[in-house]
């Protein structure tokens, strides 16, 4: 089992940045690919980035391509995303999820947190 917790959601004017934090419980955390998603109000859940289990390698949303950065530490048991040059669109709920083997871009993943909003004013 495993247990996320995400923090660093916040307002923050458009074109600013924001660091989103994702604490997991478990020693097994190392093993699982680690990737964020958001969902705005009456929209799907959409994958926004994702990492592998050892940092090898990063996946990102064509929204968020050059935008943003994910990574993780291990020894800490924790995955962020820095953002950057926010935009309106950008805003929503954002999650934090785990999977035990590859990354999929899709909402197949095995762990996820509650959520963190992320405003963006305009």
């Amino acid at each position: 089992q495993v247990q996320l917790l995400e923090s660093g959601g916040e307002l923050v004017q458009a074109g600013g940045s924001l660091r989103l934090s994702c604490a997991a419980s478990g020693r097994t955390f190392s093993s699982y690919a680690m990737g964020w998603f958001r969902q705005a109000p009456g929209k799907e859940r959409e994958f926004v980035a994702a990492i592998r289990w050892n940092g090898g390698m990063t996946y990102y949303a064509d929204s968020v391509k050059g935008r943003s950065t994910i990574s993780r530490d291990n020894a800490k048991n924790t995955v962020y995303l820095q953002m950057n040059s926010l935009k309106p669109e950008d805003m929503g709920v954002y999650y934090c999820a785990a999977r035990r083997g590859t990354v999929v871009l899709g909402i197949d993943w095995d762990y996820w947190g509650q959520g963190t909003q992320v405003t963006v004013s305009s």
